[in-house]
């Protein structure tokens, strides 16, 4: 939880901003670079502990500044490794992130972006909590930061809670810090930021910093978008894959695909092949996601034959199509069930509280 004063978060920074804060304060540029080193890469948060800085900086610093330093209030943990984090925030609110194992002990953590999510996707569990606010830069490098208390992270996705272009400015702020060389050195082949389809969005990220990019696709009509995903009445599907075709792409690199598979909606072959026409002329990567049923949910996932012939459908068409293993099934894994589980358990204890015996 982070820290509450006057006093800035010296996470919210990015290097250039750590140098001018510095210089605000009547020191050197390459105090920026030690600074960066003992919080990132040694995760020393207490600025006495930080030796090859000057008894004066360090008491200034206390003065002007903090480090922020997250634990889980609850942690969630799979028969297959997934751990699932909860966090609570300054002002009560709560943000999830998820440590996905992956093959030869390799780790992918999922991060969020804001509390809640304005988009409202029919689909998903967080837009039921409705828009609360954006996260900052420090609170999402936070999430990094706390997830790597469990061991190194070799994949960031920006697939938690919220849309991570809605907040495009923190996003872009946090990938300068997690990019950082002095920091925590992640190559941008291993950060993925997905978005809902924010078409004016997405061309300003590829202006702004180097990621890959993952759109969430989940249809391939805007009849049945539109109902899914409401962004798509102000961005329709040829706007969104117009977008997909001039987005900056490294060399290599391939725009991933999200795809819900949901039962009697959008898994037929008929929707496969539309998949491949919409995909014409774009480097694409398409992940299969079968329907993560939960409390509540209006929708079921697909039969094992029926998502098979899919995935083989666009393999038999030189479509890079992966099944996305299903991990935490277990514990609550999906976006926003172990929130909306511990808030439905403090709404109950408190019913409980204010019945008079």
């Amino acid at each position: 939880m982070m820290n509450s004063s006057s006093r800035i978060d010296l996470k919210n920074l990015t290097r250039e901003q750590l140098v001018e804060f510095l210089a605000g304060i009547g020191k050197e540029r390459f105090r920026s670079q030690q600074l960066m080193a003992w919080i990132y890469k040694r995760g020393v948060t207490d600025f006495d502990q930080m030796t090859d800085l000057s008894k004066d900086l360090r008491t200034t610093l206390k003065e002007k500044a903090y480090v922020s330093d997250w634990l889980p209030e609850a942690t969630e943990v799979s028969r297959d490794g997934t751990r699932k984090y909860l966090y609570r925030l300054d002002d009560g609110e709560t943000v999830e992130s998820v440590r996905i194992p992956m093959d030869n002990d390799r780790a992918t953590l999922c991060i969020s972006s804001q509390v809640g999510c304005a988009m409202g996707c029919d689909f998903c569990l967080t837009g039921t909590f409705g828009f609360k606010r954006h996260l900052t830069a420090a609170e999402i490098v936070n999430q990094v930061c706390a997830g790597l208390k469990d061991g190194p992270l070799q994949n960031i996705v920006f697939m938690g809670m919220g849309e991570p272009l809605h907040n495009l400015d923190n996003v872009v702020r946090s990938l300068e810090i997690l990019y950082d060389p002095a920091g925590l050195d992640y190559s941008s082949r291993k950060i993925t930021v997905s978005t809902c389809g924010l078409v004016p969005q997405m061309a300003e990220l590829g202006r702004r910093i180097t990621a890959n990019l993952a759109v969430s696709l989940n249809a391939t009509t805007d009849e049945v978008r539109d109902r899914l995903m409401p962004i798509n009445k102000r961005y329709p599907l040829h706007e969104l894959m117009a977008a997909c075709r001039v987005f900056p792409l490294p060399a290599k690199r391939r725009i991933t695909f999200e795809y819900i598979l949901i039962r009697d909606l959008n898994d037929a072959i008929a929707d496969a092949k539309r998949l491949v026409k919409l995909l014409h002329g774009v480097k694409a990567k398409v992940n299969l996601i079968p329907f993560n049923e939960h409390e509540g949910a209006a929708y079921r996932c697909p039969d094992e034959t029926t998502i098979s012939a899919f995935q083989t459908y666009l393999l038999d068409r030189n479509i890079v199509a992966v099944r996305r293993a299903s991990k935490g099934q277990d514990i609550s894994a999906a976006c926003g069930q172990l929130k909306g589980k511990l808030e439905k358990q403090q709404a109950e204890a408190q019913q409980n509280v204010s019945i008079p015996t």
